[in-house]
């Protein structure tokens, strides 16, 4: 798959800009350099020492590290050291330079959103850097915040660190900050809520709550968790999803650790903010947490661009274990034989702070070298629920275990986990691999199938007076029941389903016992409505074809991707960990969405070319009811509804094989739980 963000801007523009920019100047920012002959000198940023071996050349335009090899130009160092992409590291550099950066591949409309949204973006952060300021200095006048602060170990030197806040009790303490307080911008930010009952109320979001801003990777403030002094719900309020906001590509304190994830030579993920507070107090600043969602593989991948060992700090309890199920999936496709991916277990009654402070920093340190590694958490997350002491139980650990494993990258590490996975499947490896490969080929060629016929239908809309409905010629009548043009779709009878968009069928299989009624549709004239004529000969009835709802969501993503705008991580996270080809479809539409905000379908056909995926969409989005159009209200709440039933089918599929397990406490307890949510979601989609 070509890298778009490189080929879009034109090599000419990369070297102007090269040309016009001083790496001294980009390496100083972050490098104390003095004067070293023809060259300057400092201390390396990406691994630890004491005698300067880092040298940056003014006339080479050029800086090198004699002690790791690290080496570039100033676009190479603000990649390496800050962790940007390609297409962040020129933009950065251009804006310090006042130059626009073209962009080949992009209509002049494109390039005008794109600056648009550039300009609010900074707007944006501007907001929050300036309610963070006010945010510090009524930290500072707050006894209140300042003594549990002290009572959790935290200097004012680690506050000061990470720029800690408080956030008064007032209901509008912002106003005082912002004048405009009425400015949509506020809202927008995240700082500023508006009531929805018509009248327009404004009020804080957060209030009474030690703030901790969270910065991107540049240091710009971004968004705020706010945490209450006692045990109220929620104990941590984080900033929405804003244009400057997903909690599902940022990692809280990842710009503090940046440094300290290359001397320590790992990154520490952990569940929490002041985990991460707490931890650069204790010894390890090497720490960052997620946002109050699951680790996904936007955050891995961030990750593995400061280091090539993450170890994920979960607690004992079922929580922290699902927490870390969710990671390991986030995980597995970079998980490559020149990386470490470990899963750190702490006793249930701690989490890592209070980890260290009863047992010393020498003890977390040793837990962390030996914590879990990935290749056997893998294993114990396919065993789970699993008697291996039965033909039944290795079978089902083994169907468990495919999709993880073709997951992993090839290489050697995943080719020891197919030996140690048929070991314990009491299989020889190549006979599973051609099991697998067999029941692999059998799943694409039924979703292949599936995404033929998808491109040949359209989506189901509810039938017009004045115009016939899609397949009309075959539509049943039962007994003297009205005709299309009631008040429903279509009449039913009691445990009837209509699964596809053609004819409905029996619950019993075979016929549905309808009779055909015979006639044509004639469109209303002079006000008068449509309405069924005598004809003598009927048609045959139209095949129908079957539409599964991961299709459907599919093209409602394809061809409105500003919906998702609206998703939560958990919601782009379902999509993605369906099989193939839906899962590998929704996660690249999502990884264009975070890359290059929302495109038209003309605009993602160019960027899919070579990819897996581009047969599959390109059927799907075949046919002239295939790009969906209609009220935008309309389509976002049929994409929400296709959501939700895609989940009630996973929860449903589970415990219809928890239920043989009804005798396990732990597979008892998922039951429950997934019953209370499929009850809550069943009433969601019924409504």
């Amino acid at each position: 798959m070509r890298d778009n963000s490189r080929v879009s801007i034109p090599q000419s523009f990369i070297q102007e800009l090269l040309s016009r920019v001083d790496v001294v100047d980009v390496v100083g920012r972050y490098v104390q350099l003095k004067k070293g002959g023809a060259n300057l000198m400092g201390l390396c940023p990406f691994h630890g020492e004491k005698s300067p071996s880092f040298s940056v050349s003014p006339s080479k335009q050029f800086y090198h590290c004699f002690g790791c090899g690290k080496n570039g130009n100033a676009i190479g160092f603000l990649m390496d050291h800050t962790g940007m992409g390609f297409r962040e590291a020129v933009t950065d550099l251009a804006q310090s330079v006042g130059l626009p950066v073209p962009e080949d591949d992009v209509s002049p409309q494109q390039r005008e959103r794109a600056a648009q949204a550039r300009e609010k973006q900074a707007s944006l952060t501007d907001l929050l850097e300036k309610a963070g300021d006010a945010y510090r200095k009524q930290l500072s006048q707050s006894p209140k915040a300042i003594a549990y602060l002290k009572g959790r170990g935290v200097s004012g030197v680690t506050a000061k660190r990470f720029g800690l806040g408080y956030a008064p009790e007032g209901w509008r303490s912002l106003a005082s900050i912002f004048p405009a307080y009425d400015d949509a911008k506020l809202v927008e930010s995240g700082l500023v809520i508006e009531s929805d009952d018509g009248e327009g109320k404004r009020y804080d979001r957060f209030r009474d709550r030690v703030m901790f801003p969270i910065r991107n990777i540049k240091g710009e403030c971004i968004g705020f968790g706010g945490r209450v002094f006692g045990d109220e719900k929620p104990k941590y309020l984080n900033s929405p999803e804003t244009p400057v906001f997903h909690k599902g590509r940022e990692l809280y304190g990842l710009f503090e650790a940046r440094t300290a994830i290359r001397e320590h030579g790992y990154v520490l993920v952990t569940e929490g903010y002041m985990d991460v507070v707490a931890l650069a107090q204790l010894g390890f600043p090497n720490a960052v947490a997620t946002l109050g969602t699951a680790c996904t593989p936007d955050h891995v991948h961030k990750l593995f661009r400061f280091t090539d060992t993450v170890v994920f700090s979960f607690d004992g309890d079922a929580a922290g274990r699902r927490a870390a199920r969710k990671a390991l999936d986030g995980a597995l496709a970079y998980a490559s034989d020149t990386r470490s991916i470990k899963f750190l277990f702490l006793p249930a009654e701690h989490d890592p702070d209070s980890f260290v402070r009863e047992y010393g920093a020498d003890a977390f340190a040793r837990h962390v070298h030996d914590a879990t590694p990935l290749s056997r958490f893998l294993l114990e997350a396919a065993s789970e629920l699993c008697d291996l002491g039965q033909a039944e139980g290795r079978a089902r650990m083994s169907s468990n275990a495919r999709p993880l494993w073709n997951l992993l990258p090839d290489g050697a590490l995943k080719r020891q986990l197919l030996g140690e996975i048929a070991d314990k499947a009491q299989l020889p490896a190549a006979e599973l691999e051609g099991l697998w490969q067999k029941t692999t080929a059998q799943e694409q060629a039924r979703q292949s199938g599936a995404g033929q016929a998808a491109a040949s239908s359209g989506p189901r809309h509810a039938p017009s007076w004045d115009a016939p409905p899609v397949g009309a010629d075959s539509m049943p009548a039962y007994g003297d029941a009205p005709p299309w043009g009631s008040d429903t779709a279509m009449d039913r009878y009691p445990g009837q389903r209509n699964d596809s968009f053609g004819e409905p069928r029996s619950a019993h299989g075979g016929g549905n016992g309808y009779t055909k009624r015979s006639g044509e549709w004639r469109p209303g004239q002079g006000g008068r409505k449509g309405g069924w004529q005598p004809r003598p000969e009927p048609q045959p009835p139209m095949p129908s074809v079957a539409v599964t709802r991961e299709d459907q969501a599919a093209r409602l993503l394809l061809s409105h991707m500003a919906f998702l705008e609206n998703f939560s991580p958990e919601d782009a996270a379902t999509l993605a960990q369906l099989p193939a080809p839906h899962g590998p479809l929704f996660a690249w539409v999502e990884q264009q969405f975070l890359a290059h905000g929302a495109q038209s379908w003309a605009v993602l056909r160019e960027h899919l070319r070579g990819h897996a995926v581009e047969a599959f969409a390109t059927a799907l989005m075949r046919g002239q009811h295939a790009q969906i159009d209609g009220p935008l209200d309309e389509i976002r709440a049929e994409l929400r509804d296709s959501l939700s039933r895609i989940v009630l089918d996973q929860l449903e599929e589970q415990n219809r094989q928890l239920v043989t397990q009804a005798s396990d406490p732990q597979a008892l307890r998922r039951y429950q739980s997934n019953f209370h949510r499929i009850g809550l979601l069943k009433r969601q989609v019924n409504k």
